[in-house]
Parts: C-alpha cells; structure tokens; sequence
C-alpha cells in the first residue's frame, strides 16, 4: 500500500479521513461536463429547468453550479454535489440514473444531438481549515 493510501477503496479512504479528523464531514463530488461545441445552453436548460427538480425528489444536494468565465474551455459547466457517504451517493445516484421522468427529460433534452462531450468527476474530503465541512 502506498504512504496515502491509494491502494485502498475510496470509502476506507474516507473512514480513514474521518478518524484523522475524529468527526464526520460530507463528501463533495466535483463534476464538470465538457460540452459538445455550441451545446453549454442546451446542458444548461436542462439542468436549469428539469435535473435539478428531480435530484430534489431523490435527495440530492447541490453545492454549486458555475460556467467557466476563464479557463481551458467556455464550454464547461462545472458543479459540487454534497454526500453524506459514498453509500448514500451510490444509493441516490442510481435513483436518480434509473429514473423514468429523468430517462425521459434526457432524451428529451437530446433530440437536436448529442450535448457532453465528456464528464469528469472526483470525490472531495474538506481539509481541517475549509470553511466547507
């Protein structure tokens, strides 16, 4: 195993995190979807008017949205999601994934073409001194 624990499942990472600290704290999903060329205000319509709406009826938290003003792309649309644990995201998330209302809204959202390019997504443990916790 590697002096940070690489070699370890993102949750034992987590629960180690968590002793270090002695309290719990959420974990922060960072995604950012590259869009397709012209396709950042079809994606964000969608978020805008339906996403969000149904992460609310599985309980989904958001922490933030934003569109990059300065950066590698214009074409991002970057957001922080807020978990409790790894378990309650994977719950959650494939709720929300296999979602008729939400299957139907994204094939919807889709019928002028394809909108992400590309999705990135990484998991967050705020430091000891983050106004974040």
């Amino acid at each position: 195993m590697s002096a940070q624990g690489k070699d370890r499942p993102p949750e034992e990472r987590y629960k180690a995190a968590i002793e270090i600290r002695g309290l719990l704290m959420s974990i922060y999903e960072l995604r950012v979807y590259r869009c397709l060329p012209g396709r950042l205000p079809a994606l964000v319509k969608r978020f805008g008017e339906t996403t969000t709406k149904i992460w609310e009826k599985h309980g989904i938290k958001q922490a933030g949205f934003f569109t990059t003003l300065v950066g590698e792309s214009n074409q991002d649309l970057t957001y922080l999601l807020e978990w409790d644990s790894l378990a309650d995201r994977e719950k959650k998330w494939n709720a929300f994934q296999s979602d008729p209302e939400w299957i139907k809204e994204r094939a919807d959202s889709e019928k002028d073409g394809q909108i992400v390019a590309n999705i990135a997504s990484s998991f967050l443990v705020p430091t000891s001194f983050s106004s974040v916790k």
